[in-house]
């Protein structure tokens, strides 16, 4: 039934905001609560225009009937959903409201001050908002509401049982007075902002329509995968400019609501599929209180370039293996030079380590050794004299191999690059054929004299990344780049990306460039070496 609807969506926008200013992410935020059936809260002070949106999104629906009201502690339940019928509490004893022109009957509610409300209105507002029905005496009523805008000022207070009303409220989005000058001077001198006169508002059959394809539209594994890496980060989410880390609670209701929200975000970009593009939605609805917004923007760009950022920290390690075999071979290259041929014979496995034998000198020669030292850490390192003491380092298992353990030469541990593992200090010294560990004797593995020879320990993880040569790394991060460069792209273009998300999303993406060409140096680096 829909088969342009992204083209629909773009001129209807483009009319709803005609006239008015900076209040791109409100109208389109609500169009998409509007459509997928959801709720929306605008958090801002008096005057900027948050009644505004509501008044506007009225005419993104043929025939569509409007109700607002501005609340305080002194609202009566009859302000909101109509008088009780005298008429027919006289004629019939039913408690009854006389609903027509009252939210009952409207399909665009605004509600100022929302959380000054008494307790009858929030309470009454929980079903309304949920599950669109309103009780009217005996009769369940069941309502035409698209879409219930919220707004105040403030958040709600805690501790008054506010907590399941403010979940009602799906997207949640900080409304702001104009900061671009021409912007306002603009609205300083123009006049009254007529009613907006969209091509193709949505009709009631539409709607109808529209709820029913939303269910159809599936969610891929890959943003599946996003969502479960972005539950799991706001379990500790670091708030910015603050020594504060807090856990944001989303309730299972949410998530679901979430969901709707990423469908119908894919069905008006013509799409049956959800793309991780939607996912950024999110942002809106994941934050509980406003200076969160920056931290949870931020998780969801991780959540975003997740895969991405994953192949990209693959090839660095792959290639940074690489770099520091390099190195290896430079340090023995310039001590040969020197004419430093002591170390000559001695074997190097995987490409950068001395292996060594256990302090009883019991390994057996066809064994692989489970203890290990850099190349460069040894070769540096002076035969032990009176004038040249022992010297401070560490011990650690490799993580990414837990039968080698580690020895680095370093006098400051904190400036190791092995992040989560447990370091342990020793004291180093060498001589001609071995190395001294708190004193105790490890004799180093040794090849034909006058013969270095490299070796594999057989403790390495397989990887794909192995088998690749340097011109399929030189390939792979230009292909990289293409592809987060054309994600990016797609974000950018999305119908409801707000320009804040959008802001934090080009910073993650600069910081991906400047990774990608620091891995695409080092693979030239390597390949002009080589």
């Amino acid at each position: 039934m829909f088969t342009q609807m992204k083209t629909r969506i773009v001129s209807l926008l483009k009319s709803l905001n005609e006239g008015v200013y900076e209040k791109e992410s409100e109208l389109g935020l609500s169009l998409l609560a509007a459509l997928a059936g959801q709720s929306i809260l605008l958090l801002g002070p008096p005057g900027v225009a948050k009644s505004m949106v509501a008044r506007r999104l009225k005419f993104a629906f043929a025939d569509a009937r409007s109700f607002e009201y501005l609340m305080s502690r002194f609202s009566t339940p009859d302000e909101i959903f109509g008088p009780v019928s005298i008429s027919r509490l006289k004629a019939s004893d039913r408690y009854e409201r006389c609903v027509d022109g009252y939210l009952p009957t409207a399909d665009v509610v605004f509600l100022d001050e929302i959380w000054k409300a008494g307790p009858a209105i929030q309470n009454t507002l929980l079903t309304v908002i949920n599950e669109k029905t309103y009780l009217n005496g005996q009769t369940q009523l069941h309502l035409p509401l698209k879409l219930l805008i919220g707004a105040s000022n403030e958040l709600p207070t805690q501790g008054e049982g506010l907590e399941a009303l403010w979940d009602r409220f799906i997207l949640r989005l900080v409304s702001k007075p104009i900061e671009n000058e021409k912007h306002f001077y603009a609205m300083l001198q123009g006049g009254d902002v007529s009613d907006p006169v969209p091509a193709e508002p949505f009709t009631a059959d539409e709607y109808q329509a529209l709820q029913q394809q939303i269910d159809q539209v599936k969610l891929p594994d890959d943003v599946l995968r996003a969502i479960t890496a972005l539950r799991r980060s706001l379990q500790d989410v670091a708030i910015p400019d603050q020594d504060v880390h807090r856990t944001l609670y989303v309730s299972d209701r949410r998530w679901a609501r979430i969901a709707r929200l990423l469908r119908t975000s894919a069905l008006l970009h013509d799409r049956q599929e959800v793309t991780l593009a939607d996912l950024q939605v999110a942002v809106h609805a994941l934050w509980v209180e406003p200076d969160e917004i920056p931290a949870v923007s931020r998780l969801v760009a991780d959540a975003l370039f997740v895969d991405y950022q994953s192949r990209l920290d693959e090839m660095s390690t792959a290639v940074g293996r690489s770099m520091k075999h390099l190195q290896v071979r430079e340090s023995m290259q310039l001590a040969h030079s020197r004419g430093d041929h002591r170390d000559d014979d001695l074997l190097i496995y995987d490409g950068f380590y001395y292996g060594l034998d256990d302090a009883a000198g019991g390994s057996s020669a066809g064994t692989a050794p489970s203890l290990f030292i850099y190349v460069t850490d040894f070769r540096s390192m002076p035969s032990h004299t009176a004038n040249e003491p022992a010297i401070r380092g560490v011990m650690y298992t490799d993580p990414r191999c837990p039968r080698r353990k580690v020895i680095r030469a370093y006098t400051n541990p904190d400036n190791l690059d092995v992040q989560g593992v447990e370091l342990t200090r020793v004291n180093l010294y060498r001589n001609n054929t071995s190395l001294f560990i708190n004193g105790i004797r490890h004799s180093m593995r040794r090849g034909a004299s006058g013969a270095r020879l490299e070796v594999n320990s057989g403790l390495e993880p397989a990887s794909k990344s192995a088998t690749m040569t340097l011109e399929d790394y030189e390939s792979a991060v230009d292909n990289l780049f293409i592809e987060a460069s054309t994600f990016h792209r797609q974000l950018q273009d999305h119908l409801f990306l707000s320009a804040d998300v959008a802001r934090t999303v080009s910073t993650y993406m600069d910081g991906f460039k400047k990774q990608i060409a620091q891995l695409r140096a080092n693979v030239r680096k390597l390949l002009y070496d080589e």
